[in-house]
């Protein structure tokens, strides 16, 4: 269910919420300030890296008709879209790169090799998607308009039939991520003109057509007598760059976790609690190097959320002190194998296709509270051993508690904080800190 008071979900006083938006003000201002060089060399190597393996599966793909060269030429040209969508377009386009002013390179030219148009993906992902992360009714990705994603999504006969949306848009991912800022329900709710529908539906349709032209018939012709499996070929990386996108997406906001909000933790929300909200309402997953830059770093989610436009290599080294931070508040830092993350998912999707009266209490509709929630959680945990070294907990296991009691941050006269870039709100002085329960005395 979703969370109405983040506050009491989270067990933190106002002061400590303040507090913590400053610690991650200072891993952002740490960041900004270290970069340089080494950050402006890893985004160009990606770049070179994507060409090249986009070019060397074109010249492959004219001896596409023997079955060694079909298998390498799709192979690689299957991994040059999913870093060019992953690594470069998505990361790009978000403006994780505009400190280096290189026009080539820039959030403002940079158009990617998808259906859907950057200047519409802007607005559904950069603005809506990442200022209103989870909040029911207003996170347009929250189900992407197709998908029941929560029980306080009301069901209706049309979700019985969410196993098979969930593989059609997972199968056509592209054309679903184009169609998204569209906005149907507001085209339904007439919030949107039916004129400016047709005016995105125009450019979509452009974006489409060139894409489809390219891969499906420029390439193909190119390549002569090996059309056919030359178009086979293309078929088959879109379909690989479609399923590895879906998957990664949804495994980073829809497991077990991954809180959902309501609409009235937007009221008054300061930048603090924005931060807050983007920790709690985000996933991880766990990758190797390799992994994680095939998924353009969104194994980390968690660090994407809280710093959107920050370069996406930098997002390993500040999950350690966003770990730490998780530690020391003792708030929920979720993680786990990609497998566990897409099967939770994908559970979550399948059960949530039947009607309320037919799902038994679990994790997403128990009837307890915030404060029920995090404090059974925390009880839980407490009775597991917990291995040394790094703290990272599964999605399973939803919260994590430091190995010895943390001392909270003593208060501080007012200051003010910093509003995410993302968050679009004013800076607020701090508050007074207020009387906290102790644990062994919350309501249970």
């Amino acid at each position: 269910m979703a969370i109405t008071d983040i506050k009491e979900f989270s067990h933190l006083t106002e002061a400590d919420v303040e507090a913590l938006g400053r610690e991650l003000d200072a891993i952002r201002r740490d960041v900004e300030e270290s970069r340089g060089e080494r950050d402006a060399a890893y985004i160009r190597r990606a770049i070179q890296l994507q060409r090249g393996l986009a070019a060397g599966a074109r010249v492959t793909l004219f001896a596409s008709a023997f079955p060694p060269a079909w298998v390498a030429g799709t192979a690689m040209l299957g991994a040059a879209k999913i870093i060019e969508n992953m690594e470069l377009g998505h990361n790009v386009i978000h403006g994780q790169w505009d400190w280096m002013n290189d026009p080539e390179i820039h959030s403002s030219t940079w158009e990617w090799d998808t259906t859907c148009p950057a200047e519409h993906w802007k607005h559904s992902h950069n603005y809506v998607h990442h200022k209103y992360t989870n909040v029911v009714g207003k996170d347009k990705d929250v189900g992407y308009g197709i998908l029941r994603m929560t029980r306080d999504q009301r069901w209706s006969p049309v979700n019985l039939g969410q196993p098979l949306y969930n593989a059609l848009l997972a199968t056509f991912f592209q054309y679903g991520v184009a169609l998204h800022d569209l906005d149907f329900e507001a085209i339904r709710k007439r919030e949107k003109s039916l004129g400016q529908a047709w005016a995105q539906a125009k450019v979509i349709g452009r974006k489409v057509a060139r894409q489809l032209a390219k891969d499906y018939v420029v390439y193909p012709l190119l390549t002569g007598p090996a059309l056919l499996s030359t178009l086979t070929a293309n078929a088959t990386a879109n379909l690989i760059r479609n399923l590895w996108s879906y998957g990664v997406i949804f495994c980073g906001h829809f497991p077990d976790g991954a809180e959902k909000f309501t609409e009235a933790e937007l009221a008054r929300e300061t930048p603090p609690e924005w931060y807050l909200r983007q920790l709690l309402g985000s996933a991880n997953f766990h990758a190797g190097p390799l992994m994680a830059f095939m998924s353009g770093n969104l194994c980390y989610q968690i660090e994407h959320h809280l710093f959107p436009d920050l370069p996406s290599n930098r997002y390993a080294e500040m999950s350690e002190r966003i770990t730490a931070l998780c530690d020391k508040y003792e708030l929920p830092y979720t993680t786990g194998s990609l497998p566990a993350q897409f099967l939770k998912t994908t559970r979550t999707i399948w059960k949530l296709s039947l009607p309320d009266v037919l799902l038994r209490a679990t994790s997403d509709n128990a009837p307890e509270t915030g404060s029920e929630r995090g404090t059974n959680a925390r009880r839980r945990l407490a009775e597991t051993a917990r291995r040394p070294g790094r703290r990272r907990v599964s999605a399973a296991c939803r919260v994590t508690v430091p190995s010895a009691p943390a001392a909270r941050p003593a208060a501080r006269a007012p200051a003010a904080v910093r509003a995410p870039t993302r968050s679009g709100a004013a800076p607020t002085p701090a508050r007074s800190r207020r009387h906290r329960t102790p644990p062994d005395r919350r309501r249970r």
